[in-house]
């Protein structure tokens, strides 16, 4: 897939508000500073689109984006650490799974997982919680040039053993660095093959 045009549709705090246009929905989330803004831009090919920063817990809304007129792209808020209080990050999670459980044309989370840690509670319970809501999801492995390559086996290694011990079958995983563009192709491609199920 080339994408041609990208644009910024809105804000939402309200799954029932958010576009009603019959179009695909793709949906990023991940720990907050695990790099989804920088992977969103790197994959639309636009510095600005997603609002880079380097304080945790900046996306506070759910971003439509529409790609090529053809699907959008879904920024949610991350989880974990965020310099907000406790009632924010409440609100944060209930609009958030209200969107996950809801919307009819979400037809993938891409679930964001930084590939320099171990693997993380909340990423683990996050990625249970898909799966016991029959939500379709693929694992997004972030940051990936940070780690020499006998490292970054390693640590998908442990990753992938550490799932093993409560699943049954791993789910689809993709490698991406926003630094050097790995991934980006792989990506579109996925997301291109099932628009035409759509």
């Amino acid at each position: 897939m080339i994408v041609k045009t990208s644009e910024f549709v809105g804000s939402f705090v309200d799954w029932a508000k958010c576009p009603t246009e019959n179009l695909p929905e793709y949906a990023f989330i991940g720990r907050s500073n695990v790099g989804k803004s920088s992977l969103i831009n790197m994959l639309v090919s636009r510095k600005g689109l997603a609002k880079v920063s380097k304080t945790p817990g900046k996306t506070q809304t759910i971003n439509f984006f529409r790609v090529n007129n053809e699907w959008f792209l879904v920024d949610l808020p991350g989880y974990g650490y965020a310099q907000v209080s406790q009632t924010q990050r409440k609100a944060f999670e209930g609009f958030v799974k209200n969107y996950l459980l809801n919307r009819p044309n979400l037809l993938c989370v891409f679930a964001l997982i930084d590939s320099r840690l171990e693997p993380q509670t909340n990423d683990l319970e996050f990625l249970e919680n898909l799966a016991t809501n029959g939500i379709p999801f693929v694992m997004v492995f972030t940051k990936t040039d940070k780690l020499s390559q006998n490292k970054f086996q390693e640590n998908i290694e442990i990753y992938k053993n550490k799932m093993l011990e409560n699943w049954e079958e791993l789910p689809q995983m993709f490698f991406t660095s926003s630094s050097d563009r790995t991934g980006k192709e792989e990506l579109l491609n996925f997301i291109e093959q099932i628009n035409l199920k759509f």
